[in-house]
């Protein structure tokens, strides 16, 4: 059971959160804004010290959310603007019918049925084109891949998610997050070469780490790259 109450200090609004699960104090920031997390039996004072003992971190943490919202690129969603693809940015042109449609190495070619699409249409349209454009690269370069190293994937999947970039069952499942298309090319063949090698180590050991390198020997750079710059893939 939750309970929450809502504050302001230092023109910061807050949340103070209740939680019979909780078991020490603790700060979120999230899409929700600021919340103080604490025990259920909790006095409320604890939760407000805490939070002003922690203040100068939460308005670093806040203003550093805000630099990367305002980095986040924003479009309007019409022919003629420039959209990203394996890091290249590329006109979005109107394609006479579906065989046409595609993305190549000049132009994104869309076809729509809507003689005048409005920008909720055409970005519809444009998501279900990169959706399925980075599953065929995705499904090529991971079983290339696989083969290589003597492995076997059983199925390749694309969706969006909200946490990761990619993920591996232990039935050798793929799925990776389409907007990764967005991405330079180094940068989604690192995210196949860690997937890929997860169908030998489920896990984060060194070994999983020295198969990465022995197929991605720049995986620590593209990574780095993947953590600074994901939140700026957005369609």
């Amino acid at each position: 059971m939750t309970q929450a109450q809502d504050f302001i200090f230092e023109d910061i609004p807050y949340r103070l959160v209740r939680s019979s699960r909780r078991k020490r104090l603790g700060l979120v920031l999230g899409a929700a804004g600021v919340e103080v997390r604490i025990p259920q039996r909790c006095a409320a004072r604890y939760g407000h010290e805490f939070l002003q003992e922690n203040i100068q971190w939460v308005k670093a943490q806040l203003l550093a959310a805000d630099r990367r919202a305002a980095q986040v690129p924003q479009y309007q969603y019409t022919f003629g603007e420039t959209f990203p693809w394996l890091g290249q940015q590329l006109p979005l042109l109107r394609a006479a019918d579906s065989s046409r449609a595609g993305i190549g190495a000049d132009a994104i070619r869309l076809y729509t049925r809507y003689r005048q699409p409005d920008e909720a249409q055409l970005q519809s349209a444009l998501q279900r084109l990169y959706q399925r454009e980075a599953l065929a690269l995705l499904t090529q370069k991971s079983h290339r891949l696989a083969g290589q190293l003597g492995l076997t994937i059983s199925s390749v999947k694309v969706r969006r998610t909200k946490t990761k970039w990619g993920h591996c069952s232990i039935r050798g499942e793929l799925q990776f997050n389409w907007l990764i298309g967005l991405a330079p090319e180094p940068v989604l063949d690192y995210l196949v070469a860690h997937e890929v090698c997860h169908l030998q180590h489920h896990n984060h050991s060194r070994a999983f780490w020295q198969l990465v390198q022995s197929v991605c020997p720049r995986f620590k750079e593209l990574r780095r790259w993947l953590r600074d710059n994901g939140h700026r893939l957005t369609l």
